[in-house]
């Protein structure tokens, strides 16, 4: 594998699939933060302490006996343009803070572009599943599993009270933030999506934009997650956060069904004015893409 593999597409492989309830939820996602017992957290690091880890990762982390991800290629920032950087953050394989805030960091990627294992971001390790549809325990398995082989090799940072330790105290516990993407046209034309939002804040979980905390919801597509990652198992954030999705997925539906029946000629006016501007802009920015 090289760069130009996750750069040349536009979209993952994994992205291709039509997983569960497709023509609502566009991904689920599981992401596990981990740190190592015998260095510094990131936040605190020099750049002789950044490249040890990075030197730990390409000795023992790059080639995974699993045939559900096969090898993992190891790509360092500094080594990439601006534009590549900006591709592994549109494809959700990298955070923004990875590129604009960390010092020597670096990803592991799976070839089929499911696994992201970002090392040296806010905490060591960031664990990431991504798999298509409605599917957040085959992306908990799965991250599991990868979560299991580190550990094989390494001594984490962890506490039998507290659970990992992180950077940030909110993902102190399970170190665990499971979410599912979104596209909720529908609910936002209808502006029920206004109520809606304050509801699931009061359960726990949280509303975003699509590139997580501290983003814009382009396109009418939001990242619905878990807030608790302490006191409960993983298994509890999971069912909790597919409890309300699923309640999400309903409403959205039943939304879709209510324009039809009643706002169609609107609906088809906005649509075909969007297709305008997609057929005949020379410039066209994210928003107006979405």
């Amino acid at each position: 594998m090289s760069l130009q593999h996750f750069i040349s597409e536009a979209v993952s492989p994994w992205m291709k699939n039509e997983g569960p309830d497709s023509d609502i939820v566009m991904s689920s996602r599981v992401r596990f933060a981990r740190n190592l017992k015998n260095y510094v957290f990131p936040i605190l690091f020099n750049r002789e302490h950044n490249l040890e880890v990075i030197e730990e990762v390409r000795d023992q982390f790059t080639d995974i006996p699993d045939d559900q991800v096969g090898q993992l290629e190891l790509i360092e920032m500094d080594d990439l343009k601006p534009i590549e950087k900006r591709v592994l953050v549109e494809k959700h394989l990298i955070s923004p803070n990875l590129i604009e805030h960390s010092k020597n960091g670096a990803v592991l990627l799976s070839e089929n572009e499911t696994v992201s294992i970002m090392i040296n971001e806010e905490d060591h390790f960031r664990i990431q599943c991504l798999v298509a549809g409605f599917e957040l325990k085959k992306a908990l398995s799965l991250a599991n599993s990868l979560d299991n082989w580190i550990e094989e090799k390494v001594d984490y940072a962890f506490d039998e009270r507290k659970g990992y330790l992180t950077s940030c105290p909110t993902n102190v516990g399970t170190g665990m933030r499971a979410s599912v993407m979104l596209h909720l046209p529908a609910l936002v034309l209808t502006q029920q999506l206004n109520h809606i939002i304050p509801a699931i804040n009061q359960l726990g979980l949280v509303v975003r934009g699509s590139y997580g905390e501290g983003s814009e919801a382009l396109g009418n597509i939001f990242q619905i997650s878990n807030q608790i990652t302490l006191g409960k198992t993983e298994d509890d954030i999971i069912e909790d956060l597919q409890g309300v999705v699923r309640q999400v997925i309903e409403k959205e539906r039943a939304a879709r069904r209510a324009l039809l029946d009643n706002s169609r000629i609107e609906l088809e006016d906005r649509i075909y004015r969007a297709l305008g501007v997609l057929q005949n802009s020379r410039i066209i920015q994210s928003k107006e893409g979405g």
